[in-house]
């Protein structure tokens, strides 16, 4: 019988390697003449739990963009499942998901080069779990540090089975399609970690040595996370995000609302005014200038001057966005469709996958 190594995912050894394996993957992305390229496949995806905002189109959707514009294969997940892993209702997840898939194609993914699918919508996955569920110890899932936060974030509630065993999940998602490639922040790498070992276990318990699963690479991003107007982590639920899908006037609406402090002089200063620094570093990813540069313009402006600047940009900035996302919104069958396609593909490989690991189970009667 195999023996369960623990994933130790924050020592400094492990972190560099990581770092290095992102570092090739960067390089393999930008050389379309590099070897090995052919063989990158990305699974990336968010939960629908509601809006999609400002920080999701620097953080994660202009990347995914790239890399699709960049030839490789990119496979985005809507895990509408793991809605449910931390609230007890889903919610409209309908409209959530369409809405969220208005977005990503606003902003620029091309269905005919990525595929989006929902995890709903490919059982396989869930079926994969199982045998996965083998490969990990209870000790590993309560100790991977997203586990503990997102229990931390429900205020005392019970730890519910689908929430501990999120990593497997995960997993499921990466390896059913094969990914070998998931962006993520450097505090989500120990679910990479988790399905590279569950990878590598599977390959040495049931398929005799074999490399049937690749172990993936974490492609570590550089985007700073984006904070709110308020300094705070950008949040639909805490009123202080602009969602893609706020029309121009209630971007004003939610502008001009925003705390700031009373120091009429602008001056960006992150820890002594995170209100203040976190509107000019947006306005400063749309117009592409340092928010030292526009805190220096505004000057003794203060703090509605500031809002004005950053109710333009952020308006000039999102205005095809937004026109492009309700021509899109205006035809849900269209959506449905793009949906439909790219769940068939995911559904075909997960299907194959879950056929292959079956065999190596002996499980094929």
């Amino acid at each position: 019988m195999t023996t369960l190594q623990t994933v130790d995912t924050h020592d400094d050894a492990s972190y560099a390697a990581s770092v290095a394996r992102s570092d090739t993957i960067h390089e393999l992305i930008q050389d379309p003449g590099a070897r090995g390229r052919e063989n990158l496949r990305v699974l990336t995806g968010d939960r629908p739990t509601g809006p999609l905002h400002i920080g999701h189109l620097f953080a994660t959707l202009q990347s995914r963009v790239a890399m699709q514009d960049n030839g490789i294969d990119t496979f985005i997940l809507v895990a509408d499942y793991q809605v449910i892993t931390d609230r007890d209702r889903p919610g409209d997840l309908r409209s959530a998901t369409l809405g969220q898939l208005a977005d990503y194609l606003a902003a620029g993914i091309d269905p005919e080069r990525s595929t989006i699918f929902a995890h709903s919508a490919v059982p396989a996955i869930g079926q994969l779990m199982l045998p996965f569920l083998s490969l990990v110890t209870d000790g590993e899932l309560r100790r991977n540090p997203t586990v503990k936060d997102e229990l931390a974030a429900t205020d005392g509630r019970p730890l519910s089975g689908l929430l501990l065993t999120y990593p497997v999940h995960q997993a499921a998602d990466i390896l059913s399609v094969h990914g070998t490639v998931v962006p993520v922040g450097r505090d989500q790498l120990p679910h990479v970690e988790q399905t590279r070992a569950i990878a590598r276990r599977f390959n040495q318990r049931y398929a005799g040595g074999e490399e049937y699963f690749r172990a993936p690479d974490a492609l570590l991003t550089d985007v700073p996370v984006l904070p709110g107007l308020d300094g705070r982590k950008m949040s639909t639920s805490r009123g202080n995000g602009i969602a893609l899908a706020m029309s121009a006037d209630e971007t004003a609406t939610r502008i001009r609302k925003a705390r700031t402090d009373s120091e009429r002089f602008i001056t960006y200063d992150p820890d002594r005014r995170p209100e203040i620094s976190s509107m000019l570093r947006t306005a400063g990813l749309f117009t592409g200038e340092p928010p030292e540069a526009i805190a220096d313009r505004i000057g003794d402006g203060g703090a509605a001057r500031l809002k004005e600047v950053l109710t333009a940009a952020v308006n000039d900035g999102l205005a095809a966005h937004r026109k492009r996302r309700a021509e899109l919104i205006a035809e849900p069958a269209y959506l449905e469709d793009v949906l439909h396609q790219g769940n068939g593909r995911a559904a075909e490989l997960a299907d194959r996958t879950l056929a292959d690991v079956q065999q190596r189970l002996g499980m094929h009667y």
